[in-house]
This record gives C-alpha cells, structure tokens and sequence, in this order.
C-alpha cells in the first residue's frame, strides 16, 4: 500500500519506535502544512491510505471525489470536525478511528495553569534581558479551581487541582457533574458563580456544533480581573474575538491557550499573540512522545489490519469498500 502521513511539523513521525511497523509499504511524509486543494488532491492522488494527525488535514467532499485510489484513512485519535464519515463511506473509503491519552494534554494544563499564576514566561524573559525578579505571582492553595466538563482530560486537571490544595468545582452537561459529585467535587450553583467566584477556569469541552461559541463574552466579562481561564480544548468554544476582546478589557486578567481557531499559526498573525496577559503555545497538548507511540502505532495497526483483508476500528462498520 502507498500511506501519506500529512502535517507532520516536526517531523517526528518517522522516527518513532512503532514506524517500523510499516516496513514493506510505500509511506509518504509531508513536514509542511497545506489547504489548497490543488495541492492536496496532487499529494494525495495515488495514496491507498492517509493516516491523519488529529484533525490536522481537513477533507472536505470535494477533496474526497479528487481521490479516486484512497480507501483507507486511519485517524490518530477520534475523527472531529475534520472530515464526515458518511461521506466517506458513500465513496467506499474507510475510517478507522484510535485512541490516545488524557494525560499529556492535562499535564499541560497544569503547566499552563502554573506559568500564568506565576509569571514564569515574563520573568524567564525579564532575566535573559538583564532584569530581576519583576512581578509578584500567586500561589494556588486555597483558590477557586473551575473545571468545564469533567471528563477524561477535566477528571485528571480537577484531581491536580486537589493535589495543589484548590478548591475545585465543576460545571458542565448533568452527565459531567454527576460524575464530579460522584468523585466529591463540588458543582457550581450558577453557570454565572461559576465564572464569577473561579481563580482559575479550565475548558474541557469536545467541540461539537452545539458547543462552537458556547462561552460568549458576557461569560468572560464575569471573570475577576485577576481571574485566569485555560484552553486547551479547542479554540471555537469561546465566541469569535471574545477573548481578545476581554483581556484588552482587563476581565480575565490572564489567559493561557494552546489552541487557535486555524492551525498552524505562522508569523505571529493571531491577536492573542500581542497581548501582553495571553500566554500561548502551539497546540502542544497531546504533542509528547509517549502519547505519539499510542496515537501511531494505533493507526499503523488499524493500517495493517485493512491491508490483511481484516479492517478494525472503523467509525462505520457497514462502509462498503472500493476494490
């Protein structure tokens, strides 16, 4: 089989252990990122399968048709709003779906959390520019954690914040705060106490069409001034230009994001890269090697298993396959 891997940045991808399950295929890596389609179908024409970075490469329907070998794409993870399944499986091309780990993207969090409460990018640059010791950061213990959604990755952020001493409550669907209760977090009483009363609010919402803009202006414009909200989650939950808009206005006094609404960002262009409270990083959550292994080796698995005559994973078991 011919197996494109687009979108690998770093260039990583080859150089983990589980590539060499491929060995005997033909595989095609791509470092650069593109969205042209003329490009794409041109990368893409002879491919029997691609194996997608999350939702790094979108394949829209008129992609799709573009691409007459492809019978196979095995998703790094869960298929998001990247590409439909059904219209795939209406062109006969499989999807077969992996898994990946919590952890990383929550250890991250926590790390964001931490970096904003205490200054350290600033104060990292202050010291490299001949300056000591410039803010007066705060601690943790005793503060008001918010989690939004407690699900695999919110359950593990909630459990740091206990570690760290905070107060930690939960908002989200009934689902999700049942299962905080269940654990012996507290719920907020009010979406609104939720963002009013929270030291630090962590979004771990998956997005879907019912989620896109679900944190809206006036939600941030409720936060103290001395309030931090994390995003790790995905970029679309907060309404367009909201953030940014807030932090101009001082409520929330910080934010620390590792998501934007279009990836990658290049030369600086996004407006919460010139804010001066916005600490941002390149969508580095679930980008650790450990979690590569999983993602991948997973994927070249459910790769295996398509070109054995045996498909596995497949978001729809009933696709009727190209020859």
């Amino acid at each position: 089989m011919h197996i494109v891997i687009p979108d690998d940045y770093q260039d990583c991808v080859r150089h983990l252990a589980c590539f060499a399950k491929l060995a005997g295929h033909r595989v095609t890596i791509y470092n650069d990122s593109s969205s042209d389609h003329d490009e794409l179908a041109r990368r893409f024409g002879d491919a029997d399968a691609l194996v997608l970075i999350r939702e790094r490469t979108r394949l829209p329907a008129a992609l799709l048709d573009r691409l007459p070998r492809l019978r196979l794409i095995s998703q790094t993870g869960k298929v998001s709003g990247h590409l439909s399944v059904a219209e795939c499986s209406a062109r006969g091309i499989a999807v077969a779906e992996g898994q990946g780990d919590a952890q990383p993207t929550a250890e991250l969090t926590w790390a964001l959390v931490l970096a904003a409460m205490r200054h350290l990018p600033q104060e990292i640059e202050n010291l490299k520019q001949g300056r000591w010791q410039s803010t007066l950061g705060r601690q943790l213990r005793g503060r008001r954690l918010g989690v939004w959604s407690y699900g695999r990755i919110g359950r593990v952020v909630a459990g740091y914040g206990r570690a760290f001493g905070m107060r930690v409550w939960a908002w989200g669907r009934d689902a999700s705060l049942a299962a905080a209760r269940a654990d012996g977090f507290e719920v907020a009483p009010s979406r609104a106490a939720f963002f009013a009363e929270s030291d630090v609010v962590s979004l771990h919402v998956r997005l879907t069409a019912d989620t896109r803009g679900l944190i809206t202006a006036a939600d941030l414009a409720g936060m103290r001034a001395d309030a931090l909200v994390v995003n790790t989650s995905r970029a679309e939950l907060i309404a367009p230009g909201a953030l940014a808009g807030a932090l101009k206005a001082g409520r929330p006094g910080m934010a620390a994001v590792d998501v934007f609404e279009s990836e990658p960002v290049e030369g600086a262009r996004h407006p919460l890269l010139a804010l001066p409270n916005a600490i941002c990083t390149p969508h580095l959550g679930y980008v650790e090697r450990d979690n590569y292994e999983l993602y991948f080796g997973t994927a070249f698995d459910n790769v295996l298993a398509f070109a054995s005559g045996a498909p596995r994973n497949l978001a729809d078991a009933s696709v009727k396959l190209r020859a």
